[in-house]
Parts: C-alpha cells; structure tokens; sequence
C-alpha cells in the first residue's frame, strides 16, 4: 500500500470516528432540524425550545436514529404532560415507537411518572424536580437495551426484547403496545410532545453508538 492511499485511510477512518463519536446539537441551526407537526406550533428564543402561544402536535427530529445517547435540559408548568420519543414513527407515534414520559413531579404514578418508558416499565426512583426548575435527562439506546439517566441518577435500565408479547410487561400488567416492544422498529425519530401545557426544551443534543 503507498503512502497516499494508506494516508486517505487513516483520514477517512479519523472523519468516521468524529462522526460517530460527536455529539450534535439539534438546535444550533434553529428549528431547521425538524419537522414540526403544526406550523408555528413551537418556536426557539434564546436558545430555549417550547410550544409558541398558538401551540399543538408534536415537534420531530429530521434524521432518524437507533443506537445512540440523546441529553437535553426540560423544565414542566404545573401539571404538565409532556414526553420523549425515539425510534418512532411519527405517523403512528401511539403505536410506532417508544416514549420516556416526561411530567411534573408527583403528578402521576406507576409507569407514567417522569422517566418511565411510558406505560411499560416505571423508573426506580422520582427524581424529577418542581415545576420550573431545570432537569437534565440522558437516554442511551443501544441495541435492546435502553437506559435513562434524569438529573445524575440511573432511573431505568431495561432490555426491550424481555417485552415479547403484546399488551403485556414481563410483570403481568398490561400496556398499550399492540406491537410487542421487541418487534418495534430499533431506528426512527426523535419527537417532542405538546399535551396541553408548557413545556421548556434546551441543550438538546444527540452522539450515534
């Protein structure tokens, strides 16, 4: 091999790796990383992503995704309903995907409070802070595997393929999923959920594994 191509490879493999192993902030062009599900619905000042005061419908990422780490800071109104999307469809996102809840503090229970894959799995512990307070959340989504980190604490660690049946968690209960979650796509949209309250998106980043 002579030097030239043997150099082309060593700076196509270093671009690779930069690539896979950098984090990129789907808000440093504004909004033009995603779609939004109503026109107007949402807008970004100042860096801060939430619903404009004609508000509706979902905001969704233009890229898909499947093994990868996504960080981003949220703050709630009172009682609010909001969540986390990823690997999903966004023309079934009931069905089509996954969700990691996000809600006030306190304002549900079971596999619905903040940091729950939604109605499959509870986190182990609250550790959503007050309405109007900043929280920090990292979901890592690697193969079946699917982990969430809220505000320095390990609230979830799951293996999606324990889930084979459907309308059903490996605990009995029952969920919504028509789908067992092991057969949902592993690649799809990241999407944010307006549910009839305010609700404050920033930093919101995303690193491929």
């Amino acid at each position: 091999m002579n030097k030239s191509i043997r150099t082309l490879l060593v700076a196509t493999a270093l671009i690779a790796f930069a690539n896979h192993s950098t984090a990129a902030d789907l808000l440093a062009k504004g909004l033009k990383a995603w779609n939004l599900q109503k026109k107007g619905a949402w807008e970004l000042k100042d860096g801060v992503l939430s619903p404009s005061e004609k508000p509706g419908g979902y905001i969704w990422s233009k890229k898909s995704y499947g093994d990868c780490e996504v960080s981003l800071d949220y703050k709630t109104s009172e009682k609010c309903n909001s969540g986390l999307f990823f690997r999903t469809d966004p023309k079934n996102a009931v069905q089509g995907g996954f969700e990691i809840q996000i809600a006030s503090d306190g304002l549900y229970s079971g596999k619905h409070i903040v940091g729950a894959l939604y109605d499959a799995k509870e986190p182990s512990a609250a550790a959503g802070k007050p309405d109007g307070e900043w929280n920090t959340m990292v979901l890592t989504c690697k193969g079946p595997k699917i982990s969430v980190v809220l505000n320095g604490k390990k609230v979830l660690n799951v293996n999606i393929d324990d889930w084979d049946t459907g309308n059903k968690n490996p605990d009995g209960s029952k969920n919504k999923f028509k789908t067992a979650l092991k057969d949902l796509p592993r690649t799809g949209k990241l999407g944010l959920q307006y549910h009839g309250h305010p609700v404050w998106f920033r930093n919101i980043k995303v690193k491929n594994l």
